[in-house]
């Protein structure tokens, strides 16, 4: 793998690390020139973060050899920088109080079989839009207005360059494929005044990130992150999602499987050798 790229691994504290974890960070390291490896934590769910696990990260990210720059960006720390993107976005924006209840409930009314789903879960039907900001309850969330935000942009698609899949490809989606795959997705969740979409891409831009490293499962995703961007006016980085890392079942890995938690592994004696043996790096 060359270098010659700003890339960051950003981590949620909601758990260990674990194989799949030790993989993404190992590409995102290798893909950077030296001393433009970035280490982020992404706590904007404070119900679910935890002072410890953040601190595992840290060790558990050394002990593998990796190095990064400090201050380590921690987005709890940038919500005033959210506040800002969103007040930007404001005009395309409109309160939701609609419940995964509610999405169901009204997507299920006039069909049958398989309901939308996107990168989100279920594609939102429109229920809130129209409402005004004024309008917005302390239990609202706050949507983009796809439509008008590629009104807004005056383009009938977006695209983006992926260097692990099909590299010189433009990936495109158009205005009608976003709102029927992905819809009006949420900027603002309760109780965390972003949301995962709004506070990557702002902090992507605040970083000089020119090379986005991320798992395939996020791949339609992208998709949403690019459209902020050009909504922000801030540049489209270049992607490499790379392939995730399974159990035995194919299954893909996640914080609870402890068995498989990089700090388990050292425990019980492995070498940062034997872990990427372990994954194939």
């Amino acid at each position: 793998m060359a270098g010659g790229a700003v890339t960051r691994f950003a981590p949620s504290p909601t758990g260990l690390l674990h194989l799949g974890h030790a993989y993404a960070a190992l590409v995102a390291e290798s893909l950077a020139d030296p001393g433009r490896f970035l280490l982020r934590i992404e706590d904007i769910d404070q119900d679910r973060c935890r002072p410890e696990y953040a601190a595992a990260i840290r060790e558990d990210l050394a002990w593998l050899g990796l190095r990064w720059p400090e201050p380590v960006m921690r987005q709890s720390d940038r919500m005033e920088a959210y506040r800002k993107a969103l007040r930007r976005l404001a005009p395309l924006t409109y309160p939701c109080r609609c419940r995964r209840g509610d999405i169901r409930a009204a997507l299920s009314a006039p069909q049958e079989g398989v309901l939308p789903a996107g990168p989100d879960g279920l594609v939102y039907p429109g229920t809130c839009r129209g409402r005004s900001l004024g309008d917005a309850g302390p239990d609202d969330v706050i949507r983009l207005d796809v439509a008008r935000a590629f009104d807004a942009l005056a383009m009938a698609r977006i695209a983006f360059q992926d260097q692990a899949i099909m590299p010189g490809h433009d990936h495109e989606l158009t205005r009608d494929q976003f709102l029927d795959g992905i819809g009006d997705v949420i900027l603002s969740r309760r109780g965390m005044g972003t949301s995962y979409h709004l506070a990557v891409v702002v902090d992507d831009a605040a970083q000089g990130i020119t090379l986005v490293t991320r798992g395939k499962d996020l791949f339609d995703s992208t998709y949403i992150h690019v459209l902020l961007q050009k909504l922000l006016n801030f540049s489209t980085p270049l992607y490499h999602h790379h392939r995730l890392i399974r159990d035995d079942a194919g299954k893909r890995l996640a914080k609870r499987d402890d068995a498989r938690a990089i700090r388990h592994y050292r425990d019980e004696g492995a070498t940062p050798d034997d872990i990427r043996s372990m994954i194939g790096f």
